[in-house]
C-alpha cells in the first residue's frame, strides 16, 4: 500500500486523459451498469476497498496545487 505522494508519470496522465475516455464512452453505451456509483463494490469488492484507502492514504503532484 502506498502512503504519501504518488509518482508522477506523464506518459500515464496523457494516457488517462485520451484513450480512456473514447473506451469509457463505448463500454458506457454498451453495459448497464458500467460507471455507476458503487458498481465497483458490486463487480470486486476486495479492489474496491484497496482503491478506497488508498486514495485516502496518497496524493499526486496537482493535489498540492490545489
Amino acid at each position: 500500500m502506498k502512503f504519501g505522494m504518488r509518482t508522477p508519470s506523464i506518459k500515464k496522465s496523457i494516457k488517462a486523459r485520451t484513450t480512456g475516455k473514447a473506451k469509457r464512452a463505448i463500454k458506457k453505451a454498451l453495459i448497464p451498469g458500467y460507471g455507476k456509483k458503487g458498481a465497483g463494490w458490486i463487480k470486486d469488492p476486495k479492489k474496491a476497498a484497496y482503491n478506497k484507502v488508498y486514495k485516502k492514504t496518497s496524493f499526486g503532484i496537482m493535489d498540492l496545487f490545489k
